[in-house]
């Protein structure tokens, strides 16, 4: 005589199925919370980029909007801009800093990719921003810059602007380690 095996009933199958689910969603939440708060704040998709530093800035004097640029500081780097690179190694993009007030444009000669500049009195106050598109090794590529004296220039993928929080009346302050 075979004995007879007792199946679970369906409503110990109901709460297994209930378990297994508030098992897999507490799993997402406890990695989710793992992640940074500002996911521009991960530092290992970004690549050195030689004969280049690298300085943080905020938009608006908040911590929480402490964004990292390639750093284009001295006259060197900043003719070089980003002529021959196809991306911007895991960087929001390259900030152009001056000791004092200037009228020169930034370059965008060799650029590979579409590039936004935004320009910064030396106060930090946004001025202005021009779109650009990839320029060849033509001697007629576009140079932008406003229409007054600058301190700063930050080059961004064209379009980024706003999701780094600069727009009219934004207030940019540069300095520090990167996040």
């Amino acid at each position: 005589m075979k004995a007879h095996r007792r199946l679970p009933s369906t409503r110990t199958l109901q709460w297994a199925i209930v378990a297994v689910l508030v098992a897999g969603l507490v799993s997402f939440v406890v990695k989710g919370a793992d992640e940074p708060a500002d996911p521009f704040l991960r530092t290992a998709s970004r690549q050195p980029v030689e004969g280049f530093g690298e300085i943080a800035y905020r938009v608006n004097r908040t911590a929480q909007s402490t964004r990292c640029a390639i750093l284009a500081q001295s006259a060197m780097q900043q003719s070089r801009g980003l002529a021959g690179r196809g991306d911007l190694s895991g960087y929001d993009g390259m900030m152009f800093t001056f000791p004092s007030d200037v009228t020169i444009g930034v370059p965008t000669r060799n650029t590979a990719i579409a590039l936004t500049t935004a320009f910064f009195d030396a106060g930090g106050r946004f001025m202005s921003a021009t779109d650009t598109e990839p320029c060849g090794d033509r001697a007629d590529c576009p140079a932008p810059s406003p229409s007054g004296s600058y301190r700063y220039a930050l080059q961004v993928a064209k379009g980024n602007l706003p999701s780094l929080g600069i727009e009219a009346g934004a207030v940019l302050s540069v300095g520090g380690p990167c996040p």
